[in-house]
């Protein structure tokens, strides 16, 4: 069928509108992304929120980013952010802003060998949190300083496992797990569907387990608040502590707010009396080429 002269001119109106339209986008996301850059000033303190689930990875967003949506955090990215701070002359201190991040026990040694090797630089490092449990001050220990707000408490206690059956809900329903063993007394993923309780190949494992952790989580505490592993034992024993408390047991270094560690931070980095902490958080270093650090 025949095209009429009509709708041939409408088709090529319509076909260059929405061309003009892509191009006004993508014109307005390149202006908008380069408009938000930001820079970094010398002598500034790189701030890194270690907060949220931290997955692996997290793909780009450019149009949600162009826009100024707040982009996901991911672990190699934290990971990545110390390490180009830790060669940008115009970095000068990180602060850590611990708030529960969702990672377990192998990504927070991950992190703790990222900040030690930061420290490597000469430039200090800052944690600072409203609570501490285990894993955020295992975090925090690997810091030049550890700051709890004078509101704030800290608990280091012990470490403890716990293990779910469901053989007694099975029995009620009439359901027989149907499993077969071989070999040692440590396989024992099973035992949930077949035992009611903990069998001596679980419990011996689960408790090797805690007592790893329990190690390397004394061990760092004691080298980083100079203390002997049985101290912090002992310490830990007597938990939770409030924020004078735990600066009195060497815990902490101070009970401060957040101004006044950034008060801190200025003395610490020469800054004149009246001048403003210069700042740079990890969603805006991010930005930062690789490229273009103070070298």
């Amino acid at each position: 069928m025949a095209i009429s002269k009509t709708a041939k001119i409408l088709l090529v109106v319509g076909g260059l509108l929405f061309a003009f339209l892509i191009v006004a986008i993508v014109v307005l996301v390149y202006a908008a992304r380069n408009m938000g850059k930001p820079t970094v000033k010398d002598n500034s303190v790189l701030v890194l929120s270690v907060a949220g689930n931290l997955p692996d990875y997290v793909a780009e967003q450019p149009l949600a980013k162009a826009f100024g949506i707040k982009q996901s955090q991911s672990f190699t990215g934290l990971l990545t952010q110390l390490r180009k701070a830790r060669v940008d002359n115009r970095i000068s201190a990180v602060l850590l802003d611990i708030n529960f991040p969702g990672i377990g026990w192998g990504k927070a040694d991950e992190l703790r060998d990222a900040i030690k090797e930061f420290r490597t630089s000469g430039k200090p490092v800052y944690a600072y949190m409203e609570i501490r449990t285990n894993r955020e001050y295992y975090l925090a220990t690997a810091a030049d300083k550890i700051f709890l707000p004078p509101s704030g408490d800290i608990y280091i206690n012990g470490f403890a496992a716990e293990a779910m059956f469901y053989k007694g809900s099975l029995d009620k329903l009439g359901i027989e797990a149907d499993v077969i063993q071989i070999g040692p007394k440590y396989k024992n993923a099973p035992d949930q569907y077949t035992k009611k309780e903990m069998g001596d190949g679980q419990r011996e494992v689960l408790n090797a387990v805690l007592d790893e952790y329990f190690s390397r989580f004394t061990t760092a505490i004691s080298e980083s608040r100079k203390k002997s592993v049985e101290d912090v034992k002992t310490l830990g024993d007597g938990a939770p502590y409030n924020a004078n408390k735990a600066k009195a047991l060497g815990l902490i270094d101070d009970a401060f707010y957040r101004d006044q560690v950034d008060d801190v931070l200025k003395a610490t980095l020469g800054y004149k009396e009246g001048d403003k902490l210069r700042t740079i958080s990890g969603g805006q270093y991010r930005e930062i080429p690789s490229d273009t650090l103070g070298l």
